[in-house]
């Protein structure tokens, strides 16, 4: 939600408690589920509750950046010591069934799953405002797809609950079941939604329907719907409603919040806490100046991957010596500035994640990061892949290009445009121009894993193909379900 105006309502366990105007209301007490909501007023309290779970930590795949770190655009990060058994095994594929995150994450998705359902069970029955209603309706829906759909991406077929009273112990459903409510949940938010537009600067950051297009756009590239991802993304394209930021940094910083690149956005606060968003500072620089822990680094291999004088290398690492709004950057005492092997080859060095840098000398300040989980440029690669894959070359390069138009800063001695027409060559260079554009963004495993390339890419650093695909179910859930819930293959 804007800065400004975050509203933050906990709803769990069946007690909720509301303030409205995000911050400004005292707290209502406590609230039972036959109570609330009731009201217009409710209704947008427990809407606003379906959105505040993606400011816990715990949304960001248990808190820390493991789709970054599996990558091979990362390493762990921090200092050598810090999270070795918790989280380097995730950058070695030897994580367990047990492994520190996964049930925080799982945990998080249906936290948030169920703030959606109270919406979209009870707020139908709220005698209001039938325009408003229906948009807090299409809110929660695409609220409630974004969450399964991060749920089927990383453990496929998982409980399916639609209500707020589901039974103590729900079996799998099919991936194929969890998708279809997701397209559902994402066609309906799509017919009721508004445009990003039409919201008041209060409203900014809430669903729009170009988001709703876009995560469904998204949805269809992973079950191999191009047809479908061709249409939708090209609707967003179409829409006139977004742009690209001209300077590339303002894509993920501060100058860029809500702004023409922004398609969906976590909005967040410069305090620590609930309205705060601690994802930024799980990756911020280590050491001087103290702006995190710095987990998830940059690797030397996406380092050596961006062409020649791409802007877009110091728009996404922040290496040791670089001076950032005035502020020299000197990291870790206790972090090695350069890794050598057994063989003496460099195999990392000191640098941190720029995409989440935010204005300040604090802690504090980097828990004010907006993390963007769609951007347009995303959704002109979207729609360039899938132009291709749909035999239209010649379309798939003019949204191409038009990326890397923007990331050569008007400098037309680099980054050339792409010319060919061959389709199997162009997928493999829409797919590293996703590299490029979208570093440590959280998409690079998730593309090499729906694209088939996971096991050549990754195969080196430990992925085993049919395994490592999807996490194993948290062995903490299997044995609360008393063996209702089964294991994914080969864990």
């Amino acid at each position: 939600m804007k800065k400004t105006t975050i509203i933050l309502v906990i709803l769990s366990l069946g007690l909720f408690q509301g303030c409205e105007d995000f911050l400004e209301l005292n707290p209502q007490g406590q609230l039972t589920q036959e109570s609330f909501p009731t009201t217009a007023a409710d209704a947008i309290l427990s809407t606003n509750a379906a959105y505040s779970s993606l400011r816990e930590w715990n949304y960001h795949s248990g808190g820390f950046p493991i789709m970054d770190i599996m990558s091979d655009d990362a390493h762990k990060g921090s200092n050598p010591a810090d999270g070795l058994n918790t989280i380097g095994p995730y950058d070695t594929f030897t994580i367990t069934t047990t492994q520190d995150g996964l049930d925080r994450w799982w945990t998080a998705l249906y936290q948030g799953i169920k703030r959606a359902n109270v919406v979209i069970e009870k707020v139908p029955a709220i005698d209001m405002d039938a325009n408003l209603r229906g948009r807090y309706l299409a809110e929660a829906r695409f609220l409630r797809g974004l969450y399964y759909f991060d749920l089927v991406r990383a453990w496929g077929g998982v409980p399916l609950i639609t209500n707020t009273t589901p039974a103590l112990q729900v079996p799998r459903a099919s991936q194929d079941d969890i998708y279809d409510l997701i397209e559902e949940d994402l066609l309906f938010a799509v017919e009721n939604l508004p445009e990003k537009s039409a919201y008041g600067e209060a409203d900014l950051g809430r669903a729009s329907k170009g988001a709703a297009k876009a995560l469904l756009a998204k949805m269809y590239l992973f079950q191999h719907d191009f047809l479908n991802a061709e249409i939708y993304t090209l609707e967003v394209i179409g829409s006139n409603e977004y742009d690209l930021e001209p300077v590339f940094l303002n894509a993920n910083g501060k100058d860029g919040e809500h702004g023409i690149e922004s398609v969906f956005e976590i909005g967040a606060m410069e305090t620590e806490g609930s309205v705060g968003n601690q994802y930024a500072n799980t990756q911020g620089v280590r050491g001087t100046p103290n702006r995190g822990w710095g987990f998830n680094r940059p690797s030397l291999d996406l380092r050596y991957n961006f062409e020649e004088q791409d802007p877009r290398l110091k728009g996404t690492i922040i290496d040791l010596g670089d001076v950032i709004d005035g502020i020299l950057i000197l990291g870790d005492g206790n972090t090695p500035d350069e890794t050598f092997d057994e063989d003496d080859n460099l195999i990392e060095v000191e640098c941190y994640n720029r995409k989440v840098w935010i204005p300040g000398t604090s802690t504090n300040t980097q828990f004010g990061h907006n993390r963007r989980l769609i951007r347009f440029s995303d959704v002109l690669l979207m729609a360039a892949e899938a132009l291709n894959e749909n035999n239209k070359p010649g379309q798939a390069l003019v949204h191409l290009n038009r990326v890397r138009e923007r990331a050569r800063q008007g400098d037309e001695e680099i980054l050339p445009d792409i010319t060919t027409t061959d389709k199997d060559q162009l997928r493999d260079l829409i797919l590293q121009e996703r590299r490029m554009e979208l570093a440590l963004e959280g998409h690079r495993f998730w593309d090499l894993v729906r694209t088939g390339k996971a096991q050549e890419v990754l195969g080196p650093l430990g992925f085993i193909s049919g395994k490592h695909e999807l996490f194993p179910i948290p062995q903490t859930e299997i044995d609360i379900s008393q063996g209702t819930l089964t294991q994914n293959p080969n864990w």
